[in-house]
């Protein structure tokens, strides 16, 4: 007879993991605005959106760490539990580094994104957000291909992980070009690395969502 973890434990450790994923993904559309309207230079909501994003950041880090603190001992897991916590620290950073590219952004207020790259940077931003928001539904699914474990539903998570590395490749290759461009049509050193910098902070968003599909293809592994 099949073991059902779930049926013994009123709210399980997975149903959090995907409460905390909802709100990674709530920072998506404000962290693609935020950088809307501080590119066009004539947006009053950036400084909003930041807060909004820092608030999302902490609420993440509350149900962070009411997982980590509250798995009574003896539980039993599908997978262990500090994969799990492994798999909940990848996804945190996600909207840790959205938070950390906003404030590198209002550090310049008035700088701006140079012209010429202007086009390049909204690409980027919009490269990374597929893999913010397919985390939720790799929870969920994993929620499912755990309770029953059929072939079906591992496979819809895997082709969700394929999805994620895909993204994360795209805004790899896109982070590489742009650098290239900053350092051949600017000339200010300080603009440089203004741009540079937050270039791979934006970069290492899809990295952090490549990392939880990683831990995650690691849970399911058998």
């Amino acid at each position: 007879m099949r073991f059902s973890f779930f049926s013994l434990f009123y709210v399980s450790p997975f149903e959090k993991l995907k409460e905390h994923a909802d709100k990674v993904r709530e920072c998506a559309w404000m962290f693609k605005r935020a950088a809307e309207c501080y590119v066009s230079q004539d947006c009053e909501e950036f400084d909003q959106l930041t807060e909004e994003v820092a608030r999302l950041e902490s609420q993440a880090d509350f149900i962070k760490r009411n997982l980590r603190n509250h798995i009574p001992k003896g539980l039993l897991m599908p997978v262990d539990k500090f994969m799990l916590f492994d798999y909940l620290r990848e996804q945190d950073h996600v909207l840790d580094d959205v938070e950390e590219a906003l404030y590198w952004l209002s550090f310049r207020p008035m700088a701006g994104i140079p012209e010429e790259l202007i086009g390049d940077f909204l690409e980027l931003i919009d490269a990374v957000i597929p893999a913010i928001e397919k985390l939720p539904e790799m929870v969920e699914q994993s929620i499912s291909y755990f309770r029953n474990k059929t072939e079906e539903q591992r496979n819809k998570l895997k082709s969700i992980i394929r999805d994620i590395r895909q993204s994360e490749n795209e805004a790899d290759v896109l982070e590489h070009e742009l650098k290239k461009r900053a350092f051949a049509v600017l000339d200010d050193p300080v603009t440089i690395f203004h741009v540079v910098r937050l270039l791979e902070i934006i970069g290492s968003i899809a990295d952090d969502a490549q990392n939880a599909s990683d831990r995650m293809r690691a849970m399911i592994a058998r």
